[in-house]
């Protein structure tokens, strides 16, 4: 997941807890106001009611006028007045619906509230001439629960559509958050080994979008500058480092034609010509694998037959290794000729290809290699199995690595170099390498590249 989108689901979340607070705040407030002021209502005409039916007097009508005329029906609206006896009970008849630990709490307080679904109860105790009473009133509020219920749809609904309107908020405020690292993102990806010198654009301002932009024009003139170096040296050392290789080798070949050279002497050019040979392979390989680092644009790119790059590899192996056993499968080669076409530069793959068939022959002790071609998922696969020594399961991942040689390999002449300038090779043609192998009993490479469109 981006971490725009991310951005959006947590500012998406955020809000909804808000809201949701925000909304179960208000119901419950509204919840206690308006049951609050029905009980205040009802606390009201039980003190009415007292003065109506307790304490009797000549105001007593007028109390009664006022609660008829100005005072409003509440539905199912129901008065009681109970005796307390001496020792503090109460006798309520067996028809009148009123809770036991009701009555209890208003005798230890004086007064209490009490509601039973949709019916209110509100009673208090008064004192006339050394005898105490309960007055108690009752009635239901179903238009207050009518309300509640209308506020609960309105805040749900509500909720929804706010929750709809933050979701595109939210797009809308890490859409522009995040432009200017597309805007950047786009800028690097359009700067190859070609256009080093180019720089983003340098932003105003101290936030992380700005140090961010300053922190990869500053990476890129790192890579500028090691880039200028690595050329500098592919141009040069070819030139500086095999002009003193070939007088040496040439004046030891010199040497090995005289005839008054001893033995010894013999013996001596003989080594200094070998590893005057060795030393310029080593750095023909190392030249190469340098100029497979780059992206491929200055190579020449045409379209290349792969089953005819694998025929041509493999004759240039029985070249130098006349004794190597090749032996080449078009079993599962694809109807559609055009399938077996890739965009490339065929001098580098040619040299990937040569390097994997050649390794196979060395290791395997000219044993039988088995090359096959095949097309899937719209990529060419070209597979190399020998049955040479192997190698180590704990290795594997290390033979990509320049100058690496595996354990086993101490008997068998190299460098350590044609395995990651072949990966290099591969990689600019935007292809895979895959191997599996088990010391032994041989292994198998399988080189993937993309189809030609």
């Amino acid at each position: 997941m981006k971490i725009q989108s991310k951005i959006t689901l947590l500012f998406l979340l955020l809000s909804g807890a808000i809201l949701l607070l925000l909304n179960i705040t208000i119901f419950y407030l509204v919840y206690k106001f308006g049951f609050d002021d029905f009980f205040k209502r009802l606390e009201a005409r039980v003190n009415i009611s007292a003065e109506v039916n307790v304490f009797p007097s000549s105001k007593s009508r007028a109390y009664q006028e006022v609660r008829n005329k100005y005072l409003e029906k509440l539905e199912a609206e129901k008065a009681y007045i109970f005796d307390i006896d001496t020792i503090n009970r109460v006798h309520i008849p067996g028809h009148i619906d009123v809770k036991s630990d009701f009555i209890g709490r208003i005798l230890r307080d004086g007064n209490a509230r009490h509601k039973v679904e949709n019916t209110f109860y509100a009673g208090k105790v008064f004192a006339k001439n050394d005898k105490k009473y309960i007055v108690i009133v009752s009635a239901a509020d179903p238009s207050g629960f009518d309300e509640l219920k209308i506020l609960q749809r309105t805040l749900i609904y509500g909720f929804l559509v706010a929750m709809v309107l933050v979701y595109f908020v939210g797009k809308i405020f890490s859409f522009y958050t995040f432009q200017p690292i597309r805007r950047i993102i786009s800028n690097v990806k359009s700067i190859t080994a070609n256009n080093l010198h180019f720089r983003l654009d340098e932003l105003s301002g101290k936030d992380e979008v700005t140090e961010l932009s300053y922190t990869f024009n500053d990476m890129l003139d790192r890579l500028e500058t090691a880039f200028e170096t690595q050329n500098n040296f592919v141009s040069n050392a070819s030139h500086e480092l095999r002009t003193p290789l070939t007088v040496i080798s040439s004046e030891a070949e010199l040497a090995l034609n005289k005839l008054d050279v001893t033995p010894q002497q013999r013996e001596i050019f003989k080594t200094i010509y070998a590893e005057s040979e060795k030393l310029n392979q080593i750095l023909s390989s190392l030249l190469s694998l340098a100029q497979s680092g780059f992206d491929g644009e200055k190579q020449r790119w045409e379209s290349i037959r792969i089953d005819e790059l694998v025929i041509i590899a493999s004759e240039s192996v029985k070249k130098i290794k006349p004794n190597s056993n090749i032996q080449i499968d078009f079993a599962n080669m694809p109807a559609d000729e055009r399938l077996l076409y890739v965009k490339g530069n065929n001098n580098l793959l040619r040299l990937a290809i040569t390097n994997i068939i050649s390794n196979a022959c060395k290791y395997s002790d000219n044993l039988m290699v088995k090359v096959s071609i095949k097309v899937e998922n719209n990529k060419v696969i070209i597979s190399v199995v020998d049955q040479g020594i192997g190698i180590p399961q704990t290795e594997l991942q290390h033979i990509f690595e320049p100058f690496f040689r595996a354990s086993n390999t101490h008997d068998y002449e190299g460098h350590g170099v044609g395995l990651p300038l072949t990966l290099n090779i591969i990689r600019l043609h935007k292809g895979t390498i895959g191997i599996r192998s088990e010391v032994g009993s041989g292994t198998e490479i399988k080189v993937f590249l993309p189809v030609e469109v």
